[in-house]
């Protein structure tokens, strides 16, 4: 067996916020990938997404490469959120290792769960690394006892459960080998990945092989295919055959090759086996596919990809404030850009729909569809999106199955109650209830994903913003009956104006506002939420009607409460099934399907 000796090429998984990228940032100071100054202007450096840095997660896996005595030691930073898990599977193919991040307080979690099944499948032995170990009532004995029986939960074998154990603090920049010894830098990271991730076997005298596992796009170049080449090498402009993941072959053109150096790509004039690289020029590439020599054109063992869960409409915005905040609002430009973004975006299906301007996004949950959104707004489009939506299937005998999700909620003893009981009627089972630090309970439950879709917000205030819930993946399972999505019904303008404080102040009275005085409003717009199950329809552009009467002491002055502005994702989880959110660069304005109320009450009779 040949392998590379000077290469080591390793992944850091982990679930969401336990300091996967963080420790990346020590790792590449330590190397000499960027001066302090930078540094301190920016931290997690990988996480170069906007989105990314304001929501203080990874959305998108990504590769660096940082120099380490004679190695180069090739690094994948992976997404811990479950709905961009789908990465997570496919960058593992192209490593050897993988260093498994647990935080020193909460211990393992739904999404480490879900990325070491993954990584003991695939045979990796993982670095376990405690990380934050800085923080109050960190307790890395029991972490290590509980990632112990996580390891034998999912059948690792007597190798993989013999695993290395570092202990760390990826903000304050050390690691160590030993519990009682704090570090002082990270080098024991650096020597352990050297010491237990295996060489990467690879052969450059057989055919070139490499299996497409990121996607990346260049406006002047076009597809880019990233994955590692497991035999063979390639030089710049060599002819290379595509063999499709799902049958099939297309002719292509290394154009540029491109390996990863710290927090940027340098161009090479060619690369051999075991190298991470970025090939351009790649047409018609998906993730899956084997880049291969022309004269031996030998597939690889296809990439299994996560079908979709959850789906939304996307439509041309039509309401009657259309086209005055928005740069991009046709549907010509909405088709564009979404099937663009299909082109990278693996875990999303584009399909059309009948009728002009209208598309269903279907995705791996409200969050993959949620950036997509925010980030086509911050690009300057106009559009609208429906309800999420969960998508079913059939079993062989024709029952309806849908997706399950196992939910892991932490939260303070004296809401338990309330959290047990809402996601009750959300058709979920609890499957355990054990105490934690802190005076906390944790919470295991399988529930329907839909029963999910909208509750979030809900369980903060009920929580009063103290609970933590994550969620994960968990399969078909069989329908579980009908469930109502949305309690309280909606405030709707009833004509076009703008809001006046004497509308408004009446209309308080019957509800939560979401708009203030000013604002600009159009017949069949939401303008707030009402107490009761049914729709009212209210006038917050009426004006006080004047009188020839002069009282002795002036009006009071209005009082107003200020009304609840609701972001993106919020909004997202308010709409009810007959509701659009219109989305532009500037306003989310939420709004019923038919502005008309006379066609409204139509179709909710013919409905009912």
């Amino acid at each position: 067996m040949n392998t590379r000796k000077d290469i080591r090429n390793v992944a850091i998984i982990a679930h969401v916020d336990h300091g996967k990228t963080t420790v990346v940032d020590s790792l590449l100071k330590y190397a000499g990938q960027f001066k302090v100054k930078q540094d301190e202007a920016q931290e997690t450096v990988l996480d170069s997404n906007p989105l990314e840095r304001e929501r203080g997660i990874t959305i998108l896996a990504k590769c660096t490469s940082v120099k380490y005595k004679d190695y180069t030691v090739n690094i994948v930073d992976t997404p811990g959120h479950a709905d961009f898990g789908s990465e997570v599977e496919r960058v593992l193919k192209m490593v050897d290792g993988a260093i498994l991040m647990v935080d020193a307080v909460e211990g393992p979690m739904p999404q480490t769960r879900f990325v070491l099944r993954k990584a003991l499948a695939l045979g990796l032995r993982p670095i376990v690394v405690v990380n934050k170990m800085d923080r109050e009532n960190s307790r890395p004995s029991a972490v290590v006892d509980e990632v112990f029986e996580l390891f034998m939960e999912l059948g690792a074998d007597d190798k993989q459960l013999d695993f290395p154990i570092l202990y760390a603090s990826g903000r304050e920049g050390w690691a160590s080998d030993k519990l009682e010894e704090r570090g002082t830098d990270i080098k024991p990271l650096f020597d352990a990945i050297i010491k237990y991730v295996p060489e990467p076997e690879a052969d450059e005298t057989k055919p070139l092989q490499m299996q497409v596992t990121m996607l990346d796009y260049n406006n002047f170049l076009g597809h880019i295919g990233i994955g590692r080449i497991l035999n063979g090498s390639v030089n710049k402009g060599d002819n290379v055959v595509l063999l499709k993941n799902k049958g099939g072959s297309v002719n292509a053109k290394a154009v540029k090759i491109e390996k990863f150096l710290g927090l940027s790509k340098t161009e090479t004039e060619s690369a051999k086996a075991g190298d991470i690289v970025a090939i351009s020029g790649l047409e018609g590439v998906d993730v899956g596919d084997t880049v291969c020599h022309p004269d031996n054109p030998i597939p690889l063992p296809p990439l299994a990809i996560d079908e979709p869960t959850i789906s939304m409409d996307f439509f041309v915005n039509d309401s009657p404030f259309a086209g005055r905040e928005g740069k991009f609002l046709t549907s010509r430009h909405l088709k564009a850009r979404l099937e663009k973004e299909a082109q990278t975006n693996v875990g999303l299906k584009v399909e059309q729909l009948e009728g002009e301007g209208r598309f269903k996004v279907s995705g791996r949950g409200e969050l993959h569809l949620t950036i997509l959104i925010e980030n086509m707004r911050r690009e300057g489009f106009e559009f609208a999106v429906s309800k999420a939506e969960v998508l079913y299937k059939e079993d062989e005998k024709g029952k309806k199955l849908e997706p399950m999700e196992i939910a892991y909620i932490d939260v303070p003893e004296e809401f338990s109650g309330s959290v047990i009981q809402k996601l009750s009627n959300r058709k979920g089972e609890l499957q355990g209830m054990t105490p934690i630090n802190g005076g906390y309970i944790r919470l295991e439950f399988s529930i329907p994903s839909r029963g999910l879709i909208g509750y979030r917000g809900e369980f903060l205030t009920d929580t009063k913003g103290n609970g933590i819930l994550n969620t994960i993946f968990d399969g078909y399972g069989p329908y579980k009956g009908d469930l109502s999505y949305r309690k309280q019904g909606s405030l709707i303008a009833f004509e076009a104006g703008e809001a006046i404080t004497y509308g408004l102040f009446n209309a308080q009275e019957r509800g939560t506002l979401f708009i203030g005085p000013g604002e600009k409003v159009y017949a069949g717009m939401v303008v707030g939420q009402t107490g009761k199950a049914e729709d009212i329809e209210i006038n917050v552009c009426k004006k006080k009607q004047l009188t020839n009467t002069r009282s002795s002491s002036a009006d009071e002055a209005l009082r107003l409460t200020p009304p609840r502005i609701l972001s993106l994702e919020q909004a997202l989880e308010f709409i009810d099934v007959d509701e659009l959110l219109e989305i532009t660069p500037q306003s989310l304005r939420i709004r019923k399907r038919i502005l008309d109320p006379t066609m409204r009450k139509r179709a909710n009779f013919n409905k009912g």
